[in-house]
C-alpha cells in the first residue's frame, strides 16, 4: 500500500530530524541516522554478489527483484529511510572462552537471548508515534530484518558505519555487535552524511580468523562456505569439507567480529532480553544434544534459534560432537541418536561417529 502524499503545511524538518534522534536515544537505540532511497552503488554489488552464486540456497535474496534496492518500489512514497542500531552484547558472557573448550557449544551471542524482532519493531513503531504526534499523520513503515530492505547499506549511507572486510558494519565506537532497523518514511527529513570513510586499513584480521575462508574478497562473503549459513540458512546435509572447520559452533559463527579491533570497544547492552537464557553462552554439547523436541521448543520459545528447527539443531550438535575430544559419554549419546527419525540427522551422527572412533584408536595407539 501506498503512503499519503506529504503534506503542504510541513513541519521544521531539520528541528523534526533533531527530535527523532533524541526520541530514539531515549528508546533505547544507540545511534539513528536518516538517508535517502538512492542504493544504485548497492543494488550493483547485490547483482554481481548474486551472479556469483555467493547467497547459496538463500533465494530470498533475489526473489524480490529491485524491491530490495528501491525502497520506494518496496513502498511506494518512501522518500527518506530512519535507520536505528542497538547494541546486543550482554555484560558478563563468556565468548573466546567457548571457543577454546570444544566440549561446549558455541552459540552466536546476538541468540543466547530473547528475539530482538519484536522488541525493535515496538520501539520503532513507538517512535513512529511520537512523530506522528509531532507532525499529524504520515506514511510508515517500521522493518526489522523482516522484508527485502537492505539495512547495512541503509545503515552506512545514514551514517552508522562502514563496511568492514567482513561485509559486516562497523561503527568505531562500537565494533558490529548490534541489531538494525528501519523506519521508511514519507517525509522529506534531511539526511545524514554517508560514513565514507573505512578505518580497516591494512588490518585482515576478520580474513584471517574465518574458519572455512568465507570470505573471498574484502566485503565479499560467500555465504555456502559462512558457518552462519551452514547453521542457520541450510536446510539439508552441511558439507563434509567444512564441518571439521566448524569446530564447536552450532548456531551462527562470530569468529571474524570477535577479532575486529573495533569489537574492543562494543559496550555492554542494557536490555534485559539479551541476558543469556538456559546457559545458552556456555552450555555443553551433551547437554544441548540431550534435549527432547519438547525441551527444545519450550527453551527456545521467543529465541531466534527456534527458527532452525528441532531436527537441524541436532544436526549442527551432532557435527560438533564429532569434533569434541573422544569421551565415553559422548559416544554413547551418538549412538542413542542412530536410530533417529530424520536422514538428515542420521547421516551427521554417523560421521561424527566416525569421528570419535577415530580420535578413540589414536589414544589408544598413543597410549
Amino acid at each position: 500500500m501506498a503512503f499519503p502524499s506529504v503534506r503542504d503545511n510541513a513541519p521544521d524538518l531539520q528541528a523534526l530530524a533533531g527530535r527523532i534522534k533524541t526520541w530514539g536515544r531515549e528508546l533505547g537505540f544507540q545511534q539513528v541516522g536518516i538517508t535517502d532511497v538512492d542504493l544504485a552503488e548497492d543494488e550493483r554489488y547485490l547483482q554481481r554478489w548474486l551472479d556469483a552464486g555467493y547467497h547459496g540456497e538463500m533465494g530470498f535474496m533475489a526473489k524480490h527483484g529491485t524491491k530490495r534496492t528501491r525502497p520506494d518500489e518496496l513502498v511506494p512514497g518512501t522518500l527518506r529511510v530512519i535507520s536505528v542500531r542497538l547494541d546486543y552484547l550482554p555484560a558478563e558472557v563468556e565468548t573466546a572462552k567457548v571457543l577454546g573448550r570444544p566440549e561446549r557449544a558455541y552459540v552466536s551471542r546476538y541468540a543466547t537471548g530473547r528475539d530482538y524482532h519484536k522488541l525493535m519493531r515496538k520501539r520503532l513503531a513507538t517512535l513512529a508515534k511520537w512523530i506522528q504526534g509531532e507532525v499529524g499523520d504520515f506514511g510508515y513503515r517500521a522493518f526489522v530484518d523482516s522484508a527485502p530492505v537492505m539495512e547495512r547499506a541503509l545503515a552506512r549511507k545514514a551514517g552508522l558505519g562502514w563496511f568492514g572486510k567482513n561485509a559486516m558494519l562497523l561503527n568505531p565506537q562500537a565494533g558490529s555487535l548490534f541489531f538494525l532497523g528501519e523506519l521508511y518514511t514519507d517525509l522529506p527529513l534531511p539526511v545524514d552524511a554517508p560514513f565514507e570513510s573505512e578505518h580497516c586499513g591494512s588490518c585482515s584480521a576478520c580474513r584471517s580468523a574465518c574458519p572455512t575462508g568465507a570470505i573471498v574478497e574484502d566485503r565479499v562473503v560467500d555465504a555456502r562456505a559462512c558457518i552462519s549459513y551452514l547453521t542457520i540458512e541450510l536446510f539439508g546435509s552441511i558439507p563434509e569439507r567444512y564441518r571439521e572447520a566448524m569446530g564447536n559452533r552450532v548456531f551462527g559463527c562470530d569468529d571474524c567480529q570477535l577479532v575486529c579491533p573495533f569489537t574492543r570497544f562494543t559496550r555492554a547492552t542494557q536490555e534485559p532480553d539479551f541476558t543469556p537464557r538456559h546457559d545458552l553462552d556456555r552450555a555443553s554439547l551433551l547437554g544441548l544434544f540431550a534435549w527432547g523436541e519438547g525441551e527444545f521448543l519450550e527453551k527456545t520459545a521467543g529465541s531466534p534459534i527456534r527458527r532452525i528447527g528441532y531436527e537441524r539443531w541436532l544436526r549442527n550438535l551432532a557435527v560438533g560432537l564429532g569434533n569434541a575430544p573422544w569421551s565415553e559419554a559422548v559416544e554413547a549419546a551418538l549412538l542413542a541418536r542412530l536410530a533417529y527419525p530424520s536422514d538428515l540427522v542420521r547421516e551427521h551422527v554417523r560421521w561424527a561417529l566416525a569421528r570419535q572412533r577415530e580420535k578413540k584408536r589414536q589414544l589408544i595407539a598413543s597410549a
